[in-house]
């Protein structure tokens, strides 16, 4: 079962964030072969970190908030909060298999959270050159759909967001990306 976990960060944890580096690392490096996809997002400016992203295959919903709860960032209290809803990979890969090379373009976490009848649910195909990872986010028991998360290269936020169908959304929110790990 694949996982979409977003945890934003609290304001003003970017110290321990900073601190807490190595061991959200060793904390990820148990999960490296269950990982679709991680990094994570900034503000306007660019540099100033406002949460993380984690898409995983883990067996089972357990599993999953296991992993986004007892994540050493969490426990520590740099991020206020967490969403994590299943998620279904409708590319089929990984960020690490993503054709686009790491430098060219900018790239954006989409998050539309919807409710009543689906949206979004194939593979935009003007899209798919440009698309990290994408797929719909749905119920535990994958039989409501909750909205759409993607991660992509896009020129600017405005393209981004152009990913979803707007007015099928309560909301869409658009974050500055970078695929994480070790440098």
């Amino acid at each position: 079962m694949e996982f979409f976990c977003y945890h934003r960060d609290r304001p003003g944890s970017l110290a321990l964030r900073e601190e807490l580096l190595e061991d959200h690392w060793s904390y990820m490096d148990r999960y490296a072969r269950e990982l679709i996809a991680r990094g994570p997002t900034f503000a306007a400016d660019g540099e100033t970190p406002t949460g993380s992203v984690h898409i995983v295959d883990l067996p089972d919903p357990a599993a999953a908030r296991a992993f986004a709860f007892d994540e050493p960032n969490y426990q520590a209290g740099v991020y206020q909060d967490v969403l994590l809803r299943r998620w279904r990979n409708t590319l089929g890969r990984t960020m690490w298999d993503f054709p686009g090379g790491p430098a060219d373009g900018d790239r954006y976490l989409v998050l539309g959270l919807g409710s009543g009848p689906a949206a979004d649910l194939d593979v935009p195909s003007d899209r798919g050159d440009d698309l990290i990872a994408y797929g719909p986010l749905v119920s535990d028991d994958d039989a409501t759909w909750l909205g759409t998360a993607a991660l992509l290269r896009a020129p600017d936020r405005d393209a981004a967001r152009a990913v979803l169908t707007a007015d099928r959304y309560a909301g869409i929110e658009i974050h500055d990306w970078e695929p994480g790990g070790r440098r």
